[in-house]
């Protein structure tokens, strides 16, 4: 605004509450004057600044809120409010949250799609973080560079549809490139590990580094990555992966989607697969849950899908209460039954840590 002056004086909270503004604006060519103040605002500010605390502070997105429905960010569709709830765009703005909550000893989770969380019908008593990291970066040649927020169906949509070979399957996977990363996610015979080229992470000191996967260090496995156990681990920031071309590819993944279409029911409010299949020498979690006579079994809105007996949905309503018991419910079915021990790879978010 030309021919404006700003003065303002602190007083901090996330959203800025006690913040207050003071515009001094005079109409270039009139006499006319006009004062603003004690304004609330909502918008981020940049600016440079000599006391650390205060340069962090301002780094922070201006989204963070309270109450905001956690059934919202789910896919199951289930979930009570967040005691705070941001959402960040870039690194610096997931950094500097995570360091505001650490140096406040606030609790946070980070989720993308929410398609692999149960949260707590209660909510979560922390800050959850929205990952909205959406960059996609791509040399022409097979090499990827991707935010962690990016959806990762339309990442395998992209790489097919360029013809190169390897993530046909991420194009029918309703959840991020970091989540797909953290859990190693897999269909079709290919997994997220096979193409990666380097990872991007966040530690809880501030500290970024970046994962060769060609470190021997970096154990990957069937719905496991490094990042479900590694210490100081914050954050996937980005991923790179390396595919290579195949002219085949368009139509593989167009297979891979139409078959998912026919044989899960992709429409409905659910968190994918429940259960981890127990391995080789074993029928697949699905086939144990069918035979076991399941599909359909309900409590209350929570039911098992009469499409893929591996799939929990919310027919309408469904708490975390009745969800949890399903899923107990089932385990104790398939071990009675045929003596195999069924592992969620859904996470569980409680409502607190104590």
């Amino acid at each position: 605004m030309a021919g404006c002056e700003l003065h303002y004086s602190p007083g901090f909270s996330p959203v800025g509450r006690n913040s207050r503004l003071k515009f001094l604006s005079r109409d270039v060519g009139s006499r006319n004057l006009v004062r603003m103040h004690r304004e609330k605002v909502l918008f981020k500010v940049q600016a440079a600044v000599c006391n650390n605390e205060l340069q962090e502070f301002l780094s922070l997105p201006s989204s963070f809120m309270q109450g905001k429905r956690l059934s919202e960010l789910s896919t199951f569709g289930i979930g009570g409010p967040a005691k705070y709830f941001v959402e960040v765009h870039n690194e610096s703005e997931m950094s500097a949250v995570i360091r505001f909550c650490q140096k406040e000893n606030i609790r946070y989770f980070i989720v993308g799609k929410g398609s692999n969380c149960l949260f707590d019908d209660r909510g979560f008593d922390g800050c959850v973080i929205l990952n909205s990291l959406k960059f996609l970066e791509s040399d022409g040649r097979g090499i990827y560079r991707v935010g962690s927020g990016y959806p990762f169906n339309m990442l395998g949509i992209q790489a097919s549809n360029d013809e190169f070979t390897g993530l046909e399957f991420a194009s029918g996977i309703p959840g991020t490139v970091g989540g797909a990363v953290y859990m190693n996610a897999s269909a079709n015979g290919q997994e997220t590990a096979d193409v990666i080229k380097s990872v991007e992470v966040l530690r809880a000191d501030g500290e970024r580094e970046v994962h060769m996967r060609e470190d021997s260090n970096l154990v990957y496995g069937y719905r496991l990555s490094p990042y479900q156990t590694m210490e100081g681990f914050t954050s996937i920031l980005a991923a790179t992966f390396h595919l290579k071309p195949c002219t085949g590819a368009r139509q593989r993944h167009r297979s891979f989607l139409e078959r998912r279409r026919k044989t899960q029911p992709v429409a409905a409010k659910s968190a994918g697969c429940i259960f981890r299949n127990p391995g080789s020498g074993c029928q697949s979690a699905g086939a144990l849950i069918e035979k076991a006579g399941l599909k359909g079994a309900a409590v209350g809105p929570a039911k098992v899908s009469n499409i893929h007996a591996n799939y929990l949905l919310n027919a309408g309503g469904s708490s975390a209460a009745d969800m949890k018991t399903l899923i107990q419910l089932v385990r104790n079915q398939v071990k009675e039954k045929f003596g195999v021990e069924l592992r969620e790879e859904i996470i569980y978010v409680p409502y607190t840590s104590k």
